[in-house]
């Protein structure tokens, strides 16, 4: 959205209210930006978010300013443990649709991390490129070495998943050709599309999607069905999902309805 007339905003709720605004609908807002857009210092921009994150309506980052997930976001130390077995089988099946010479996205997340561990297992594999928006991926991936080159992001962290976002993650992102995009999500769904919690975390899936080949769906049966806020992709922007055996089979046939490729695998 764009700010017509910043002069109406000299009183702090009405202010506050439409940065509230920027922030849920832009996923990040720099204070700079917001300064100059509200016609407001620095400072008091600064003071307007401390505000909003005490009233639970943004979190500040350095820089500037995120939307609060919509949902209940779990940590990556809460969600390792959680289907384990499962997601070791996902990660290995994905593991081996990775050949010697492929440049490949492993996004963040316990599943991607089960697909780390896979990759790092496949001692066949050489002069692979993996980029991830993961820092606890890039350490995983890091005993692969010499074999694999490693390639983080950068960007903004963030902590509950270890994973960075924008604003700098983005323009490393468009420069890249992928050959796979190994993606996960909070809610893969025949009409809804494939899901996040999290809106800053769902525009780099995106963007990464963008520059891959083929786009691979990581998702345990929990999440088959599922629905979230944030859109990253329709179906049909996907090739393939592999997920685990517990997925609910009715959601799995509409998938294949789509034209989705589903690679269900025995936990």
């Amino acid at each position: 959205m764009e700010v017509s007339n910043t002069k109406e905003f000299v009183s702090a709720e009405p202010r506050r209210r439409l940065l509230a605004r920027l922030v849920a609908e832009r996923g990040f807002v720099r204070v700079a930006d917001a300064s100059l857009e509200l016609g407001v210092s620095e400072v008091t921009v600064r003071g307007d978010l401390t505000a909003l994150e005490a009233a639970g309506s943004v979190v500040r980052v350095h820089g500037g300013a995120m939307p609060v997930a919509t949902g209940a976001e779990a940590s990556l130390e809460s969600s390792l443990d959680r289907d384990a077995a499962a997601k070791r089988s996902i990660g290995a099946a994905a593991a081996r649709l990775v050949a010697s010479g492929d440049a490949v996205y492993v996004d963040a997340g316990s599943t991607s991390m089960a697909l780390a561990h896979a990759l790092v297992e496949r001692h066949d594999l050489r002069d692979v490129t993996v980029v991830t928006s993961g820092l606890t991926i890039a350490l995983a991936l890091e005993a692969a070495g010499p074999r694999f080159t490693i390639v983080v992001t950068g960007g903004t962290l963030r902590p509950l998943q270890h994973s960075l976002v924008s604003p700098f993650a983005v323009p490393m992102l468009d420069a890249l050709r992928l050959d796979t995009a190994f993606i996960g999500c909070n809610g893969v769904h025949a009409q809804h599309g494939v899901t996040n919690v999290n809106l800053p975390e769902a525009e780099i899936k995106t963007r990464v999607l963008g520059r891959a080949q083929r786009g691979v769906i990581l998702a345990d049966g929990s999440k088959v069905g599922a629905t979230e806020v944030a859109v990253i992709a329709e179906v049909g922007a996907f090739d393939t999902l592999v997920t685990a055996g517990d997925a609910p089979a009715d959601a799995l046939a509409a998938l294949r309805s789509t034209g989705l490729t589903v690679d269900r695998v025995d936990a």
